[in-house]
């Protein structure tokens, strides 16, 4: 029986963490009126975070990628403004450069607290950000058929946003070091292959009946089936830096999607490969960012990523140009051609060292340019 085109809505959620000015260290306990001000500015599109250093903010259901464009930039410019007034600036990285977990608060929201002291540690370790890309699906069952398809692009989509080279002062060696922090929770990770949304609701049953979950909101794969919305959360993302690589990866995200649609329609559909091989790619999509290439699953072989991209950006031209995003797809040769933030970070760090500063100031450095990038073409 055919399926109903799906509406294909779009949001966009992004978390940044707020420095101080003067030290651009994290803000462990930044004025309660900064949210109440943004909130009030935004009707409640910009919520608090697991920890008191960082800031959520959240699109409205949008028709189309460049509606969402225009409501993400807005509210990054509310959250600049809004913290500039008490000295502060928002990062859009997915860790601080040299901050210390063990020196932040956990926010005072019991879902928060509650996280806190279930998972100890390892939840209060998770001075991390992301960004996540809600997809209108409303069907169930075609929610799952394009999750377990869509799980092969996962890796290409962390390649490309990756903004995590530093840990406390420390560089990791790693494009995306926040998965290595955000893996140690449970119900992490790619997301299992299911039969049906039956079999899915039956093993989240399972959890909720056992009374290890309350609901399907506390499962935080890379990708998952919205709890809330009829949507495909894609959560794989570090934050982009610049708003226009969010918005890119976005237009990617709605395009894949729309496109793996196409296939079912044509009684066709992506090749399911093994986890072992998925996780092996998003490993090195960790690991290299765009630099070394993916495993093309398909060949068997390594492949550069702007090779890999070009084949994706032909695959989806169709639909970028039905949802009238093909300047935002294109976008990704930019980001291919001067370096995601990960890159453009540890150049920043290694021009300052060799202008002889120390680490610290080399470190310092880095946040200055994380807060110049994250505020660029807001205005």
């Amino acid at each position: 029986m055919p399926v109903r085109e799906p509406s294909f809505t779009i949001g966009i959620e992004e978390e940044y963490l707020l420095v101080d000015r003067t030290t651009l260290d994290l803000v462990s306990d930044p004025p309660n009126s900064i949210l109440a001000e943004c909130q009030r500015l935004t009707s409640k599109q910009v919520t608090p975070e697991f920890l008191r250093s960082q800031i959520e903010v959240g699109t409205r259901v949008c028709r189309t990628v460049a509606e969402a464009r225009d409501d993400l930039q807005r509210l990054r410019r509310v959250v600049v403004d809004v913290a500039g007034s008490e000295g502060l600036a928002p990062i859009a990285a997915s860790t601080h450069p040299f901050a210390l977990w063990t020196e932040q608060q956990t926010s005072q929201v019991s879902r928060y607290s509650d996280l806190s002291e279930e998972m100890q540690a390892a939840a209060r370790r998770l001075l991390i950000c992301g960004m996540h890309v809600h997809v209108g699906v409303e069907d169930d069952e075609l929610r799952i058929d394009l999750l377990n398809q869509m799980r092969y692009f996962l890796p290409h989509l962390l390649a490309l946003s990756t903004s995590s080279p530093f840990w406390e002062g420390q560089t990791t060696g790693l494009r995306s070091y926040r998965l290595t922090i955000f893996d140690n929770l449970p119900r992490t990770g790619l997301p299992e292959y299911f039969e049906s949304y039956a079999e899915y609701q039956r093993h989240v049953d399972v959890l909720i009946n056992a009374g290890l979950l309350e609901d399907a909101t506390k499962i935080w794969w890379d990708l998952r089936p919205s709890a809330r919305y009829p949507t495909l959360e894609t959560r794989i993302f570090d934050v982009c830096t610049r708003l226009d690589d969010a918005v890119s990866l976005a237009a990617i995200t709605i395009c894949l999607l729309r496109s793996l649609f196409r296939l079912r329609q044509a009684n066709q559909r992506w090749r399911i490969y093994s986890p072992m091989l998925l996780n092996e790619n998003r490993w090195r999509a960790m690991r290299y960012g765009m630099d070394e290439g993916l495993l093309d699953l398909a060949k068997g072989t390594i492949v550069p990523l702007p090779q890999l991209i070009d084949e994706i950006i032909d695959l989806i031209r169709e639909d970028a140009e039905a949802l009238g995003c093909v300047d935002e797809v294109l976008h990704a040769r930019e980001i291919l051609s001067r370096g995601t933030s990960a890159h453009r970070q540890l150049q920043a760090y290694e021009r300052a060292c060799q202008a002889g500063a120390s680490e610290k100031e080399a470190l310092r450095e880095v946040v200055d340019f994380l807060i110049e990038e994250t505020a660029r073409g807001l205005r």
